[in-house]
Order: C-alpha cells, then structure tokens, then sequence
C-alpha cells in the first residue's frame, strides 16, 4: 500500500480516470432514458401550440402552402380551424392526456403535411428535381422528423389490454 506522499504509476492514474469517466458516462446515459421522452413530447407540445397559435392569428409562413395544397376549403377558415387542431395536440401532448388520438391526430396532420410534395412540386424542388429542395420543401420535410419524434413518443405508451368476457358482460348488462 502506498502512502499519501507516493506518485500513483501513471498507468493506475490512467484507469482511475477511465473509471470515473465511465462512471459520468453511465450517469448520463441513465439520465438521458429517463428524460428524453417525455422532453421530447414537452417540446412536441410547445411546437404544436406555438405554430397552431400562429395559425390562428394569421400570422404563419405556411398559410400559402396550405392553401396551395388543400384548395377546397375557404383558407381563412380552414387555416385557423387547422391552427387549433395544432394547439390541442400540442396541450395533449404537454397534458399526456388522450396520447393515443393525440398521436393519431398528430400522425394524419404530419402524413397530410406530405402532400404539399404531390400538390406543390414546383414549390418543393427547383426545377421538379426532388435532390434540389427549396425552403419551402426543407419546411415541409422537417416534419418527418416530427413524425418520428411522435413515434418514439408512442413507443413509451402502456400497450392496450384486451377486456376481459366479464366486462364485456358488463357492458352489456348495463346497456340492456
């Protein structure tokens, strides 16, 4: 055993600093499982009321490629009715409440944002090459990884359990 005053060899210095790191690294990690899902749904939620509220105001970039790709509706009403669907996912999302429509809602408005790419090529690509995106396209495919944020979101939901024939007998008692 060495005394206080005796120099550790380099080599024994060398793994106590590889050991804690390791130690730092294992903390992080942990720490990084535990929040980064439900981080990851806050900021969904902060989005989605931010740029739904935007909708509503008026006051969104967006507003021509949404009328551009969905022509059937009146844009005034249809753009601040699809800013408050934005907000409540987005309180859905901050809430944790109702995830399962909440991510439907959210996965069909992501799929839906898509069709620009169909409705608006000139818009998305220079020239219609789709390897020279435009802003407005970098715009619109952020939103792939939104949906993936959404995704790994949905992937921490309890799965559904099936009712047991008591409970449907249940149901059906009371119904009767």
């Amino acid at each position: 055993m060495r005394s206080r005053n005796e120099v550790a060899a380099p080599s024994d210095a060398r793994a106590r600093a590889i050991d804690r790191l390791i130690l730092l690294d294992r903390a992080v990690v942990g720490w990084l499982r535990r929040a980064s899902v439900p981080l990851m749904r806050i900021v969904l939620g902060v989005v989605f009321v931010w740029f739904g509220w935007l909708k509503v105001i008026d006051y969104t970039p967006a507003t021509e490629l949404i009328v551009g790709t969905i022509y059937l509706f009146d844009p005034d009403i249809f753009v601040r009715f699809l800013g408050g669907v934005e907000i409540l996912i987005g309180l859905g999302f901050l809430l944790n409440r109702a995830m399962r429509l909440v991510l439907l809602a959210f996965t069909g408005l992501m799929v839906g944002t898509m069709l620009t790419f169909v409705m608006l090529p000139d818009v998305m690509f220079e020239g219609y090459n789709p390897l020279l995106i435009t802003v407005e396209g970098g715009y619109v495919a952020k939103n792939v990884v939104l949906l993936v944020a959404g995704m790994v979101v949905a992937s921490q939901l309890q799965p559904s359990r099936p009712r047991s024939q008591e409970a449907r007998e249940d149901e059906a008692t009371a119904r009767a």
